[in-house]
């Protein structure tokens, strides 16, 4: 099969899912574009080993960046236009009906987004990661330019709580009609889309996947020097919750001094964090990593006790699904501390693998932290049923062979056949 992924940056480290996806095809011996809608890629400093590996970057095609500005857009994008006009003139004059496509005609968006997909072929699959880039995709082919049998678009997260505050629920109308087929990386989000029109029977779940072969088992004891590691990995982002994570470490250092809390991750955030932590005097306890690659991030996991995951609804409606970086921890043998959040609890089952707590409840995660702490003999036991839930249900080789059988099906029998795959969740 040929595969077209469409995305927004790329390489983005915080997206390795979907990294994992386009890996995973070319294994299977298909031939993958991806094409970064917004042109940039990540303004991290470290790649992941993979996007060398397979000399990503030589397949990935980039809109052209969109000056802020209007009239240096306007004047940008009357010079892309000279340039590119021999090249498939008809689609970039449609690329500027200003009647039909409205906004994105008039910012230039369609035009600036058209000019990767010049002379490309037709692909068989077309997979938009994230909803917007769907409906992006949509007018990018009925003006012609991108050209594909099947346009498929996977729900992952902001898509789906965020974009619907900003824009409303009529937002996918469109969408959902003209559209081939859905993914969602959760029922969580799956029961959403469902309630904003789309048909049932042109969804299924398809959760993220994680390659265990990569993140050893061990389990986790205390160490000799008495002091308990507690490990977090995510974007300083309000959805992230570090804030209320930060505020419990204070309140557990007040009676367990011997702690140590390491936030691995960058984002928006990080000055009025480390601001707070400057503020509740825990600057010798609670550490502001930045980002790391995956062996560093693996090492610092390894040298942990407990890692914690306390997502929130960010004022902007944002939310989470059963994030990457839990499943690592939880793959690693760790006991984790998370929230009743989005799509968290059908990855941590509340007292077995973990522990579950009320968003932005400082107090909640302070006495699930200690009661952990004064608890080590329950490590272990959480660990195993971690482990085991990652390997059941969110196997990278498992999900990516589904993938490519959701594909064929679509090509082939159609949605009914999907379907009947697994009724209503690809495992």
């Amino acid at each position: 099969m040929k595969i077209a992924f469409l995305v927004g940056q790329f390489p983005v480290l915080s997206e390795t899912f979907i990294l994992n996806q386009i890996v995973g095809m070319i294994e299977r011996g298909h031939e993958v574009d991806i094409y970064a809608l917004d042109g940039k890629a990540d303004r991290a400093y470290k790649t992941h080993p993979e996007v060398e590996k397979y000399r990503l970057l030589e397949r990935t095609y980039r809109v052209p960046t969109i000056p802020a500005n209007k009239y240096l857009r306007q004047l940008k994008g009357l010079g892309l236009l000279i340039v590119n006009f021999y090249k498939s003139p008809l689609f970039l004059l449609r690329s500027l009906n200003f009647f039909k496509y409205r906004k994105r005609a008039t910012s230039l968006q369609l035009l600036y987004s058209s000019l990767p997909f010049i002379g490309k072929d037709a692909y068989d699959i077309i997979h938009c990661q994230f909803g917007p880039l769907g409906i992006l995709a949509l007018d990018l082919r009925d003006i012609g330019i991108l050209k594909g049998k099947k346009l498929l678009t996977s729900f992952r997260g902001y898509d789906i709580s965020r974009q619907i505050q900003e824009s409303g629920n009529d937002i996918y109308n469109q969408l959902f009609i003209e559209a081939d087929f859905f993914l969602t990386n959760c029922d969580y989000f799956r029961q959403r889309i469902l309630k904003l029109g789309c048909d049932e029977n042109k969804v299924i779940v398809h959760r993220s996947g994680l390659d265990c072969s990569k993140f050893i088992f061990t389990s986790h004891h205390p160490h000799p020097d008495g002091k308990i590691r507690i490990a977090m990995t995510g974007r300083l982002v309000e959805k992230k919750g570090v804030e209320y994570t930060i505020r419990a470490i204070a309140k557990v250092a007040k009676t367990h001094q011997n702690i140590e809390y390491n936030i691995i991750g960058d984002g928006d955030l990080r000055e009025q964090l480390q601001q707070l932590i400057q503020d509740l005097n825990v600057g010798h306890i609670v550490n502001l990593l930045g980002w790391r690659n995956q062996e560093e991030i693996i090492t610092i996991l390894n040298n942990s006790h407990i890692f914690i995951a306390p997502s929130i609804t960010a004022k902007d409606g944002n939310q989470d699904a059963p994030i990457n970086v839990l499943k690592e921890a939880m793959a690693m043998g760790l006991p984790v501390v998370s929230t009743f959040h989005g799509g968290i609890p059908e990855l941590v089952e509340d007292g077995i693998s973990g522990f579950l707590v009320p968003e932005r409840d400082a107090d909640a995660l302070a006495e699930k932290l200690v009661y952990l702490m004064e608890n080590p003999q329950i490590w272990p036991d959480m660990g195993r049923a971690g482990r085991a839930c990652v390997e059941q249900h969110y196997n990278l080789h498992q999900l990516n062979d589904k993938l490519v059988e959701i594909y064929q099906q679509l090509l082939g029998q159609g949605v009914s056949k999907i379907h009947s795959l697994d009724k209503c969740e690809v495992a």
